[in-house]
């Protein structure tokens, strides 16, 4: 039929795509400004072509005392799973060989998940929690443990429920006129 159908979703003058990538970098921000004051050497949205694999990695870091290299993956959504999971095994695997083109030589490879802390994302986890325990073994406060203290041996892979500080501390709620209200 050749038929096409444009949709554009808008919200308060802003297109949904520019605000979730609002979101996505404010939580790249606050992952790599944790990541330096932990000691780790970061590098962000680092783009890949090795052996005809490509991509980008949202927060690369090294870690020059434990010879660690780390890949993050930040998501604001939860998205297709199988498509996640294929894209950051690959991203893990090649994490060597893309730290070396940066000058980085490590030993070993972790992986972290960062997901946007609310209740749909912490919803999704729970609904496929055999998927995410098996992918993404351990949690948060193991996560920020690790980093401060990462080892050696490759294979640490945690999700990290991480909020974003711009957000109000109390769940608002759009009333009449557009007026915001903190729900109690």
């Amino acid at each position: 039929m050749g038929a096409r159908l444009n949709v554009a979703l808008s919200w308060n003058g802003e297109s949904l795509d520019r605000l979730l990538d609002a979101d996505h970098a404010a939580l790249v921000e606050i992952v790599a400004s944790t990541l330096r004051s932990l000691g780790w050497q970061v590098q962000v949205e680092v783009s890949f072509n090795v052996r005809g694999e490509w991509g980008s990695v949202d927060v690369l870091a090294f870690h020059p005392t434990a010879s660690v290299i780390l890949v993050v993956e930040v998501k604001t959504v939860v998205p297709d799973l199988q498509a996640m999971l294929f894209t950051f095994d690959r991203k893990t695997r090649l994490a060597l060989e893309i730290a070396r083109e940066r000058g980085w030589h490590a030993l070993a490879v972790g992986r972290v998940l960062v997901l946007a802390d609310n209740r749909t994302a912490r919803r999704r986890v729970e609904q496929h929690a055999t998927v995410f325990d098996a992918a993404f073994p351990a949690r948060t406060t193991a996560v920020k443990r690790w980093l401060k203290r990462p080892t050696g041996a490759s294979g640490f892979s945690g999700l990290w429920f991480l909020s974003d500080d711009r957000q109000a501390s109390a769940p608002q709620r759009v009333v009449a006129g557009g007026r915001r209200s903190s729900q109690v």
